[in-house]
């Protein structure tokens, strides 16, 4: 029987869930231990995937093509896993299925109310994904905070399962924060206690309690935690803020709450074979050359909008023994009269993916400039675009070369919406999503990154390059590294006059592992990591348009 773990959050939202959550996932499969993860989101949106950036940050994306939380980025990347759509649940799709089969008269005229038919469709979708995955752990991470209105359907489905598979079946952890009071300089435990006292109200006692802090914590705090929360003194786990996400697994280990989720859920597992996650963080920590990377986007404001993207750089960094160093160009500062100098110092030049018009002039700004000065460029999704772009309107000379996204009615439509968009009327998991092949072109920088012919990414994008205009800019210079099987979606595109000028319209941020980069990732950072920005090589003004 698949064992559960159900990870809540008190005090406050952000204190760590999804990262306690991955680094569990890490500590039981370093014992051997099969695991899969769910997210409960309490929203009442289907999926995040109509959600803005600024509400909800990065969509990220599953390779059956689910727009999901970004926590199951870090559930992948921590345990090295990939997950699916059923990993995620919403309360936009408990309700919409609930009703659904209320309108069909599946439930013969009954009222339909939160407990038992919410609570149970909830229940349905962890025992759907403990049968599929056939992993001896299922862990699932209740979003928001204890005591959140939304969130009790949840809270009363994973308290029921207690009942339903059996007590040691079932083990319940709980990540509070402790603020510290600075004029006092004291770790504050009340807030722990309030939160623990509203699980406990409606029928929860945590096993495992997870004491975030951001300062070391004083040893006595875990026998007061232990005494008026009720909980083993083992099993109060301290996790204070660390220098790198990747070390969480390491202190959750040398706190012992992997020995302790194996003796209480009675899990067979053989000794924590850790070494090489902890050599993996060593190299890390202990790199000293810096690599630094302009990323211009339209929401670097809000850094989570571009998280699986920056852990991505930072898997390359890490690999080629380099400290990770973004710049984080808001693209709308390069629409400014000076606004390149923001980029003069980076040693390469990323643009991630997005949707709307605003930004996009510096964008095609930032694209040029690293086309004119030979800078390494990456383009991802929207970046791809971009680079199309900027090179239709400086090297073809079509000044009005643009998206028809941005421009309906341009002369020079070399991005189009897909044929198959056409026809979409709404918007929710309608895009091109998930995983799809892509035939890499011997001889190519993208061959040289992938060392084979055949790939698979995912996608999240409506529009795409538009065919009509392969010739002109193969003429021209650019090469279709990349198309799918039946060539009729450019995938890839790079310039064959430059060291290192690659863009994809799939996110290939998504696959990327620590200790295992994703390979145009990596080749991006190995281009970018030897270029030289001091003295007479900084600054260069841009070319005339």
């Amino acid at each position: 029987m698949t064992k559960y773990i159900f990870v809540t959050g008190g005090v406050v939202s952000s204190v760590g869930k999804g990262i306690t959550v991955a680094s569990i996932g890490t500590v039981l499969k370093s014992r051997g231990i099969s695991v899969s993860v769910q997210k409960l989101d309490p929203y009442l949106n289907v999926d995040p995937g109509t959600m803005s950036p600024y509400q909800h940050g990065e969509v990220f994306v599953t390779g059956d093509g689910a727009e999901t939380d970004l926590d199951l980025g870090n559930y992948e990347r921590f345990i090295d896993i990939d997950l699916t759509a059923e990993s995620n649940t919403t309360s936009g799709q408990v309700y919409s299925a609930v009703i659904a089969k209320e309108r069909r008269g599946d439930f013969l005229g009954g009222t339909i109310q939160v407990v038992p038919h919410l609570t149970g469709e909830i229940k349905d979708r962890f025992r759907k994904l403990a049968d599929k995955s056939k992993a001896d752990v299922l862990l699932i991470e209740v979003g928001g905070t204890v005591g959140d209105i939304e969130g009790q359907p949840f809270l009363e489905a994973i308290r029921q399962m207690r009942k339903d598979v059996g007590r040691d079946n079932v083990l319940y952890v709980h990540v509070t924060l402790l603020p510290y009071i600075g004029p006092t300089q004291e770790l504050k435990t009340k807030p722990t206690q309030h939160s623990v006292n509203e699980l406990r109200r409606i029928g929860i006692q945590p096993d495992v309690i997870v004491c975030r802090s951001d300062i070391s914590i004083p040893e006595a705090i875990r026998d007061k935690i232990s005494l008026f929360c009720d909980v083993d003194r083992e099993a109060v786990i301290f996790c204070p803020t660390v220098n790198s996400i990747y070390e969480v697994p390491l202190v959750l280990e040398s706190e012992g709450l992997g020995d302790f989720m194996v003796r209480k859920l009675d899990l067979k597992a053989h000794p924590p074979q850790l070494d090489s996650w902890r050599e993996m963080v060593s190299c890390f920590s202990g790199a000293c050359d810096t690599v630094r990377i302009a990323l211009v986007g339209k929401y670097v404001e809000l850094k989570d909008a571009y998280y699986s993207v920056r852990e991505a750089l930072t898997h390359a960094a890490m690999h080629h023994g380099r400290k990770l160093q973004i710049d984080w160009v808001q693209s709308e500062d390069l629409e400014r009269p000076g606004g390149e100098k923001l980029l003069e110092h980076a040693q390469g030049i990323i643009v991630p993916g997005g949707f709307g018009d605003r930004g996009i002039e510096g964008m095609i700004k930032a694209a040029k400039y690293a086309r004119v000065h030979k800078v390494p460029y990456f383009g991802l999704c929207l970046g791809l675009q971009i680079m199309v772009i900027e090179f239709g309107r400086h090297v073809l000379s079509a000044a009005r070369a643009n998206s028809t996204e941005f421009d309906a009615g341009t002369a020079h439509p070399v991005i189009d919406i897909m044929p198959e968009q056409k026809v979409v009327c709404g918007k929710g998991g309608t895009m091109r999503l998930g995983n799809w092949p892509c035939q890499v072109v011997p001889g190519t920088k993208a061959a040289a990154a992938y060392g084979k012919e055949l790939v698979y990414e995912r996608h999240r994008h409506r529009f795409e390059f538009n065919n009509r205009y392969l010739d002109s800019y193969r003429a021209a210079g650019m090469v279709f590294s990349g198309l799918s099987p039946d060539r009729k979606l450019v995938e890839v595109c790079e310039l064959a006059d430059h060291p290192w000028m690659v863009a994809c319209q799939f996110h290939p941020e998504f696959t990327s592992r620590p200790g295992k980069p994703q390979p145009l990732f990596r080749d991006f950072i190995g281009a970018a990591k030897d270029v030289l920005r001091e003295g007479s090589q900084a600054a260069l003004p841009l070319a005339a348009e």
